[in-house]
Order: structure tokens, then sequence, then C-alpha cells
């Protein structure tokens, strides 16, 4: 008999539930206490109860647990000096969504060789983030694959839907039942409306298909999400971080009846792709808020424990150490200093009405 059914699908694999991964990598009563704590401060400063900024601080991927876990307890060591000002979340990057073909993000490949052993990537993506956890962070995940959140959504104190996926209906719905605020990205052409209609999409019910806990396909009836919010990430035509560009977005939020609270993303076009402008981005931030901006809630700034990227060899033991393997990244002095002195000028705006420095 021929077949009509999976004719291009080479084999299929079972993977673990998320029962089975969790129970595996369980969270502790503690770690649960600190999450919750850590999404109440994410929200409250969302919906404009707490004056700090939310600083979303790490590697535009991460490809090495060691690596990340030495970067962690550093973050955290800052985190704690800067805690006045910023409330920082560990950007913890798992999957990476690709224009053309490339390496796709840990939980997928694990081993950087195209052998999609995700199974592995799973228990290594949810252990990782639960060390991180208990060093005393907030991990953040972009949400790219609908069935992963299943098996990390109790660990996140705060997630992304990125510029690709932002006009998803898929990662709309998703992002409706997700228990962490949820930050959406203008799309990459610059346009903010397919942002403002998914935070809009989010925040009411929805019912989608998806796996249960035991791995049974299920029909998920949510709530609605309150905590979404814009980030601006720049376009085709470049940066939009720029004081007019931040006015009209807070304009066009409240325009749609939405909370005007945005985060602006140092990176990508609002860098134009070249990371060590990412602090020029950031001095504009803290200049908008010191002038009075209340509206801007934070920032995304891609980091890692050395500067630049590379490309993944063939041979991995030639990787080196604390390098990203996707877009390029401030090193780690660069990351202490613009964040030291983007805290001490607001230090100085509130002692003395408001007299910026250069970062």
């Amino acid at each position: 008999m021929l077949e009509a059914q999976d004719v291009r699908i080479k084999n299929i694999e079972k993977l673990s539930t998320p029962r089975e991964i969790a129970e595996l990598y369980p969270l502790s009563d503690k770690d649960r206490e600190m999450i919750l704590s850590f999404r109440k401060s994410v929200n409250d400063i969302i919906y404009g109860n707490d004056r700090r900024l939310l600083a979303i601080v790490g590697p535009c991927s991460i490809h090495d647990p060691k690596a990340a876990i030495e970067y962690a307890q550093r973050l955290k060591r800052l985190s704690d000096e800067l805690s006045r000002h910023f409330f920082i979340v560990m950007r913890t990057y798992f999957e990476k969504p690709r224009t053309n073909l490339g390496w796709k993000g840990l939980i997928l490949d694990p081993d950087m060789d195209g052998s999609g052993d995700i199974d592995k990537g799973i228990m290594v993506a949810r252990k990782l983030l639960i060390d991180i956890t208990e060093i005393g962070l907030p991990v953040g995940c972009e949400v790219l694959d609908p069935i992963i959140p299943q098996y990390i959504d109790e660990i996140m104190s705060w997630s992304s839907i990125g510029a690709r996926t932002t006009e998803s209906q898929t990662h709309r719905n998703l992002a409706s039942g997700l228990s962490v605020a949820v930050g959406f990205k203008n799309g990459t052409s610059g346009d903010l409306m397919s942002a403002i209609n998914a935070i809009k999409s989010a925040r009411g019910e929805a019912s989608f298909i998806g796996i249960s806990k035991d791995g049974l396909s299920s029909v998920f009836r949510t709530t609605g999400n309150d905590a979404g919010h814009l980030i601006l990430r720049g376009g085709e035509d470049g940066p939009n971080y720029y004081e007019d560009e931040v006015e009209d977005a807070i304009k066009l939020l409240k325009e749609n009846g939405l909370r005007e609270s945005l985060i602006i993303d140092c990176s990508h076009a609002n860098s134009r792709k070249d990371y060590t402008r990412q602090k020029r981005v950031l001095r504009s931030v803290i200049d908008q808020v010191v002038w009075g901006n209340s509206n801007i809630k934070g920032f995304m700034l891609e980091s890692n424990l050395n500067e630049g990227s590379q490309k993944i060899p063939q041979d991995k033991s030639e990787l080196r150490y604390g390098v990203s393997v996707t877009d390029a990244c401030i090193g780690w002095e660069e990351t202490e200093r613009v964040l030291k002195n983007a805290s001490s000028i607001l230090d100085k705006a509130e002692e003395a009405g408001g007299v910026l420095e250069v970062l």
C-alpha cells in the first residue's frame, strides 16, 4: 500500500515528557519562593509599581553551561551592587530563530553538530536554569517552540517573543497562557503594529493545542496575560530608541488602550548590528529616564564573558571560552563598566537634578 502520510519524515523518536524531566531536575520549595519573588519584581516594574529599571543582560545565546554559570556568578555580584536602580534578569536564550541556516540553539542541537539531540538539550537547559536560579538570579528566555515552555515555564521570571514570531498567532496564544511577563519585539521591518497587536491578542483569553505535563495532546485554555509589553529593537530603516521614536511608540500604545510600558533593546538594529554601539543606546535610555520618561521600564544588553563572536568549528575543542557563537556581545569588563556608570548617573540625577555624563 502506498503511504500518503509522513512521506518526508525520516524517523520519529520518543521525547521525555515534561513531568519526567521535571522529576529528574526538580525545583525545591526555596527555588519556587525565589521565582515567585522575582516575577513579582518584574511585574511591578512593568506595571509601574517599582521605579527600578528591568535590565535583561546576558549572552545572545548560551552554548556552554560552564561559561554560563561563571557569567551568572559575576552577574549576581553586580546585580546585588546595583539593585537600587536595576532589577537584573539574566538573558538565558536556548532557541535561536534563523533567517536562513545556522545553529538553532542549545535545546535543539546541544552538541552543535546537527545531531539534534533535543531530549538532551531540554535536560541541559532545565538544569542550567535551576542552577542559575539557585545562584540568586532570575532568568529570562525567548519563547520560540510552542512545546518547550511546558518543560521550563515554571523556572522563568520573564520571557520574550522575537521579531520574527511576534505576528504568529500560535505565539500570541502561547503568550496569553505563560506564567510570566512577556515582551514583544517590533518586527524586523521596524513596524510596531505587529507587536502592538500581539500585546492586545495575548491579553485576551485563548485556546490552543499543546502537550500536557504527561506528554498528552491537550487543549489549553488561558486567562490572558496582562503583563505584555513592547520591546523596541530597531528595524530595516535603522534604530528606534531615539526620543522621538520612543514618544511615538508610547503614543501608539496609549491609542490602542495598552499600558504605556516599553523596553529598549540595545542590540540588533538599534546598535546597527555593531555590538560596540550598545553603550550608545544604553546612554540614550538612561538620558531619557533621567529627564522624566517613566514609560521606559528597562533595557536589554547582549553581553558575555569575552567580547565578539566566533563561528562554530568542526573540532569543538577549538571553541573560545565565553565567546558567543551567534550575535557578537560586549565582554564582561565593558558590561560592568557601562552598568556601573549608568547606575552612577541615576544616583547623581537623584541628588542633583539630572546632569548627564558620558558612559
